[in-house]
């Protein structure tokens, strides 16, 4: 009899174990080059998520990616489940627009929340004569790498100011892992990222070369502002950055995490708990979450409707309105 009782005990454990296995569902989030804040926010993400797996079964991995675009395209093929995208991006892709033109508007694609300020940063060497963005033209410039957002929105920046890349002596495609080395070793005058601040690649950059940032301004500028509501004017502060004491003037965009509405609802919402219920650990991740407002990341830069998901944990927190 108590052989037969241990034997019933062991089916038991052996079954739910099963069933534990079973429930285990494992999402990836695409991010961005190592040395971006993107990275950190998807790995961010992932750690608070795996932090109650234990509850609720759900296991998250952040590979660094080639960025905005192609996570955004990675989602829409039903590689990742979820995504970091600049918010000017998240709109184009949303509406079939500039480099999504072509592929048709993603009608599934959906917002969560939005994360850090990404100011256009330019970073010139202090000999290569650059002391305005107009002054880069004819120099070697790190463009960024096909896929990123900083390369995309560089595009958009030249198209603005009626310029291309042929008006540079040298548009090099580095990752952003590849380009502060690039700066040091005198194989480009200035790199470009789109990105939040304080940034290991810039203090890198700034610490093994003399390096100026650059501010981005003038009458392009202000024009793309005016008519692009995803974008707003941006200043990076002075004293972040080795040699840069003064506050520079320059444009920006937001860090937006998206989904696809075929991501499930529960899924989702496991997710933005996760950050939510922990949202002063999360903030204490990076120092560009700093200054995090949760009011803020539920409404801003989000051009795409919200992930029901989403929508669910904002409704119970009282964040949002709706039955």
């Amino acid at each position: 009899m108590k052989l037969l009782k241990i034997g019933a005990i062991l089916s038991t454990a052996l079954l739910a174990g099963q069933t534990a296995i079973a429930q285990e569902r494992f999402i990836t989030i695409g991010t961005g080059g190592q040395t971006g804040v993107y990275f950190v926010v998807g790995q961010s993400i992932c750690r608070l998520v795996n932090r109650g797996s234990a509850d609720h079964g759900l296991k998250c991995t952040a590979p660094s990616t080639g960025g905005s675009i192609a996570n955004i395209n990675a989602i829409k093929a039903g590689d990742m489940d979820m995504g970091v995208a600049q918010s000017d991006w998240q709109f184009h892709a949303f509406n079939g627009s500039s480099k999504f033109e072509e592929g048709g508007a993603f009608e599934n694609l959906r917002a969560v929340f939005s994360v850090h300020g990404e100011p256009f940063t330019v970073v010139a060497r202090a000999d290569s004569g650059i002391g305005s963005f107009d002054d880069m033209f004819g120099k070697r410039v790190n463009v960024g790498n096909p896929g990123s957002g900083q390369r995309a929105t560089m595009e958009v920046v030249l198209d603005a100011m009626g310029k291309s890349e042929d008006d540079f002596a040298l548009a090099s495609e580095l990752k952003p892992a590849e380009q502060s080395a690039a700066l040091g070793d005198n194989k480009v005058d200035a790199i470009v990222y789109t990105v939040g601040h304080p940034n290991g690649s810039i203090q890198e950059a700034t610490s093994t070369v003399d390096a100026k940032l650059v501010s981005v301004t003038g009458d392009a500028i202000d024009k793309l502002v005016d008519e692009n509501p995803y974008y707003a004017k941006a200043t990076i502060p002075g004293g972040l950055y080795k040699g840069n004491d003064e506050n520079v003037q320059t444009f920006g965009v937001k860090a937006t995490f998206v989904t696809s509405a075929d991501v499930d609802d529960d899924v989702v919402y496991t997710v933005v708990k996760a950050v939510f219920d922990n949202f002063d650990r999360f903030k204490g991740l990076h120092p560009a979450f700093a200054n995090l407002k949760e009011e803020e990341m539920i409404a801003d830069g989000l051009s795409a409707p919200l992930h029901p998901g989403a929508e669910k944990y904002y409704k119970e927190r009282g964040w949002i309105s709706g039955s």
